[in-house]
Parts: structure tokens; sequence; C-alpha cells
């Protein structure tokens, strides 16, 4: 191996961000053109018929230049230019070491919201730890349209009308979370809120706002941040409030495999159920399925039926899969699917964790690398943070 080879090697060791980046490159035009808004094809044509140009690639850029060093930690990866490409191409002079790659998406000549949603569905097969969007909020609703549940979005502000709760205050906001995430630090996640007005009657001096949904975004304030506000955690009380929240959650269409540990048991405590501290409950409706389930009976009713896992890490160590819980072996858990695992865990235990993260041994290496990246960890009721995973 060379002296460059081993460079590049560690440099990809190094990242453990893959941040997906779409930009709508019409946000924001009828704003100095005092249209009230850039919805709709001939409002972003009289826009370009008065000369307004768009600043949007110029924010991101400003966004992403004040990641620095923060950069080699994340791997890029975007849409074709106009909606994200250019900006890289003008970052690489500056930062050779920039990870990006361009994703094959056919846009159109003036792209709208379909080229959007087309580019967000595209991005999303990449296992996205966050989807980064610049625009404003009829990009939100845009995304929020075709986004994957758990998919953590964050936005930099570019529009006209900022009404939506899931928006940076300003690119600078969205670089500090960036920067977080990419080293690692925990960042509480949280729904927030997709809204929009009625341009129309905005125009005619009525302000009309529609709630349209909600997405999953981080929180500016870092982890620790909120402790030190929030003050020192009672365990037992989280942990109370923890399992209330999930059995609030349950949906009686679905089987739940509850992991072992004391938190994961707080859960069929709360349904009045007996548990088992070292084994794995099968919970639905309300009642106790199976009792210290055998690994092939998980398998059987997750390959029949939607099923959803629930762990927490192990104290002082972080594991989540391939300590005490070899029950839900690899084919139990992709069987299951990813995107139905369920992260409990208190803050407490979280930031006692060596390095802050996460980690899984399921014995299959393709399936712990599928695995690792960040993972929202519920800590308390309607309360979550990003926390990376290990393999």
């Amino acid at each position: 191996m060379t002296p460059a080879d081993s460079r590049q090697q560690s440099s990809q060791t190094a990242r453990v961000l893959t941040v997906g980046l779409v930009l709508n490159p019409m946000a924001g035009l009828g704003g100095p053109a005092a249209l009230k808004g850039s919805d709709g094809p001939e409002i972003v044509a009289q826009a370009l018929a008065l000369g307004v140009h768009s600043q949007v690639a110029a924010r991101v850029s400003r966004c992403l230049a004040l990641l620095g060093d923060d950069l080699a930690r994340i791997r890029f990866v975007t849409c074709p230019a106009p909606m994200g490409a250019q900006v890289f191409a003008a970052l690489a002079a500056d930062y050779p070491g920039l990870d990006y790659s361009q994703l094959d998406v056919p846009l159109a000549d003036h792209t709208s919201g379909e080229d959007t949603r087309r580019a967000v569905l595209a991005l999303q097969q990449q296992q996205l730890d966050l989807l980064l969007f610049a625009g404003g909020d009829g990009t939100a609703r845009d995304v929020q349209d075709v986004i994957a549940p758990g998919q953590v979005v964050l936005g930099i502000p570019c529009g006209v009308k900022m009404h939506s709760g899931v928006f940076a205050n300003n690119p600078e906001s969205a670089a500090r979370v960036l920067a977080a995430m990419s080293r690692g630090e925990l960042v509480t996640v949280m729904q927030g809120e997709v809204r929009d007005i009625d341009e129309r009657s905005f125009r005619e001096g009525k302000v009309i706002t529609q709630f349209y949904g909600e997405m999953l975004v981080p929180l500016e304030l870092r982890y620790m941040q909120q402790v030190k506000s929030g003050g020192r955690e009672v365990e037992a009380l989280v942990v109370e409030d923890i399992a209330a929240y999930m059995v609030e959650q349950m949906d009686d269409d679905i089987c739940y495999f509850i992991g072992s540990g004391s938190t994961p048991a707080a859960i069929t405590t709360s349904l009045g159920l007996p548990s088992t501290l070292l084994g794995v409950d099968v919970v639905q409706a309300g009642e106790l399925l199976l009792a210290d389930a055998r690994e092939d009976q998980l398998y059987e009713l997750a390959s029949r039926q939607p099923c959803k896992i629930v762990v927490t890490a192990i104290a002082g160590q972080g594991h989540i899969f391939g300590r005490g819980n070899q029950q839900l072996s690899s084919r139990v858990i992709r069987a299951v699917g990813k995107d139905n695992l369920l992260v409990i865990a208190t803050k407490s235990k979280l930031e006692a964790l060596p390095g802050q993260r996460l980690l899984v041994d399921t014995g299959d290496p393709q399936l712990d690398q599928l695995l690792t990246g960040f993972i929202p960890v519920i800590t308390g009721y309607d309360d979550a943070v990003l926390c990376p995973v290990s393999a």
C-alpha cells in the first residue's frame, strides 16, 4: 500500500457521517422582486425577468465552508447542477479531500417541486445519516411529501416564507449541527412542523398558515448544553418516561421483540406483563405472546408479519446487538429491517459510553456495516438524541 493509499484509507475510516444535499435553485427568487413568495412557474418567470439571481448556492457554500477540517469526516451525496453539484465543484479547489458523489437524477431546465421530490427519493437510497436541503417552506413541503420515516433532515433557510420548524436559524447554525454530528457528538432530535402560507392570500395582506406534516430534525443546541439546562437526570424516572412513551406509540398490528435489560423490561412492566430481564419477550396488542423467546421463534414471526425490535445499550460498553441478546440474530434483524429497530436509553447512560457511541456485533460483517451511522435513540417522553453506531 502506498502512502497515498494509506492516507486515503485513513480518511475514509475517519468519516462517520453521510449527508445527502439537495438545493432548490428557485427558492427565494420572489423575495427581492416583492412577489411575496416563489411558488409557481409564473412567479419564478417574473422574478427571472426582473433580473433576480438565486442566492441558494451561495448560502449553502457559506455553510459548508464553515466546516473546515470537519469536511474530512463527511461523505456527501448530491444531485446534478443546479441542485447540488455546482456547490461542491466550487469548494473542491479549496478542499482537495472533499468527498462527494453525484447521482444521475434527471432534472428539468427550470426545476420544480417534482424535481425536488425525485431528487430526495434518489438520495434516500444512499443510506443517509442526514438529508440537508436548501429552500423555503415550499421546498420543505416537497421533501416532506416523500421523506422516509425516521430519516433526519435539516433545512438551510433560503426562501421567502419561513414558517416551518425544520430549518436552522441561518447557514452558520446548520454548519454547527453538521460539525457536531461529524465529530460523533450526541445531537438531540425532535419532530419539526412543516407549514406554509397561501401566497395568494399573502399578496392580499392575509397570513393564512397551514400544517402539512412533520419531519425529524436535529436541534441546534448541543446535547451537553441541553443536559445542563435541564438539570441532572433521575434515572428511574427517566426510564418510566421512556416506557410510558413506548407504550403510547405501540401499534396493535405490530409484534414487538422486547430485548434484554432493565430499560426494555420497564415497557412490559408498564403493560402489566411479566418480563424476562435477560431474554427477549414478544408483545402484541398489550398481550405477552412469547416469554424468553428463542431465535427460531423470533425469525418465524418476523418472516410472516410486521415486527419491531426494542433494545438498549449495555452500560459502560454500548453494544446494542451481540452481547446478551444473541436471540436477535442477523437473520432476525434482517427480517425485521433496519427501519424497525427502536433503541432506548437514558442520556446519562449514553453520556457514560466510551466515545458516546453504540456498538453492533451481529456476527455478520455486512449487516454490521449496514447498521452503522447515526440513529435516533429514545431518551425520554417524546425525546430523542442522534447517536453514532460503530461496528
